[in-house]
């Protein structure tokens, strides 16, 4: 890997993408506390020994707090989706790099070129809209502001390469083209509960039996998350389910949370949407080739990033 490589953050998003570069070489990944350290190495360890590789974990260096960024060539932010808290770590990011180091920001649904202009360096800022579970998605959305430099385009597309994934070069509107496309298809299958009452299994099951989607909606919002699907659902002005705010409010986000749409903590309705649970690697390859879930395959049919 050419560039040297730090990630500020320690959800979903940056475990997983930091075990994806950590094929390529050493990443360092930072968080905001100690405790957030020791469950981002978890998280890291976990999901290198789910992939089946022999790398080692060290190659991740996780550290919290304050730290040198000297070092790094590229860095990535994967925090909270919130334009105050990105605002605020780009502008911090910007001021402790040199002007030869990009910055990069994996939003799904906010404005890129308010990021780039709100971290004072917008000449070296891209967008890097990856998909969970990063390690199996392919599609990267590649957002490129009107002020980055050509170099920064550049290295941007060809980090993609190295880490395996496919850049698709998408215009800077809310949700980009997977989640603006995506959303609006999955709150219909929640609205399509409320007004009939049928069975969130019967709903996935027709869609991926009927439509061939390898997840059906529902199991796919429990698989992105419900909190994060309203977030990004407000973003691209999509239409919102009452049902939606009402599950939030009781803890049901979905499959982090052990309940959604479908009850994780019983193995029998874990595997309710067609045996989800014993082949949700396979299920989730397919329906993220694009997204925060996806339809990756409409998405990578724009032009390239190369």
């Amino acid at each position: 890997m050419n560039e040297r490589l730090a990630i500020v953050g320690g959800g979903a998003i940056a475990c997983g993408l930091a075990a994806t570069a950590a094929h390529c070489g050493t990443v360092l990944l930072l968080t905001r506390s100690e405790h957030s350290a020791k469950r981002a190495g978890a998280t890291v360890a976990r999901t290198l020994t789910k992939l089946g590789t022999d790398i080692d974990p060290a190659r991740i260096q996780i550290a919290n707090g304050d730290c040198d960024l000297a070092g790094a060539t590229f860095i990535v932010e994967a925090i909270v989706e919130a334009y105050e808290a990105k605002e605020e770590l780009l502008a911090k990011l910007a001021k402790l790099t040199s002007e030869d180091t990009v910055l990069a920001t994996t939003t799904s649904s906010l404005s890129v070129e308010r990021l780039a202009e709100a971290s004072g360096a917008p000449h070296r800022f891209v967008g890097l809209h990856v998909f969970n579970p990063v390690p199996k998605m392919n599609l990267v959305e590649l957002v490129l502001p009107s002020r980055a430099s050509a170099s920064t385009r550049s290295r941007a597309a060809a980090l993609c390469e190295t880490l395996g994934k496919t850049a698709v070069i998408v215009p800077d509107i809310p949700g980009f083209v997977v989640n603006r496309l995506l959303f609006p298809y999955l709150f219909s299958a929640v609205h399509l509960l409320e007004e009939t009452g049928v069975e969130p299994r019967a709903i996935d099951e027709c869609m991926k039996l009927g439509a061939g989607h390898p997840m059906g909606p529902l199991a796919l919002l429990d698989l992105v998350g419900l909190d994060v699907a309203e977030a990004i659902g407000g973003e691209i002005g999509a239409s919102l389910p009452p049902m939606l705010p009402t599950m939030i409010a009781k803890g049901a986000l979905g499959r982090k949370a052990g309940k959604g749409f479908y009850d994780y903590e019983e193995r029998g309705a874990q595997q309710g949407s067609g045996a989800q649970q014993e082949r949700g690697a396979q299920q989730e390859r397919g329906a993220q080739q694009g997204s925060g879930a996806q339809q990756g395959s409409g998405a990578q049919q724009a032009s390239r990033a190369r």
